[in-house]
């Protein structure tokens, strides 16, 4: 087994730790244990964050969205000293 040791860890963060470590009956060493396993322990998608999405969306029929007509792009203000006379 490995050995890791963490510094500088924000204070209210080891309260928490020691908080939730007692409320499971356990040292705060094996609460950081137990939380890595449940974090780290999850299966790695090989699909890609983009190609989840697009899956959950297609059971509804996908994002397809109809093409809407634009008309042109109008031309911005002129601010300039011989527009304004």
């Amino acid at each position: 087994m490995a050995t890791l040791t963490i510094r500088n860890i924000d204070e209210t963060i080891k309260g928490n730790l020691r908080q939730m470590a007692a409320l499971h009956g356990r040292s705060m060493e094996e609460e950081v244990r137990q939380i890595l396993r449940q974090v780290l322990g999850r299966p790695v998608s090989a699909r890609g964050l983009g190609t989840r999405i697009a899956e959950r969306f297609a059971v509804g029929g996908g994002g397809d969205l109809p093409i809407v007509e634009r008309s042109p792009a109008r031309q911005p203000p002129d601010f300039s000293e011989d527009a304004a006379s």
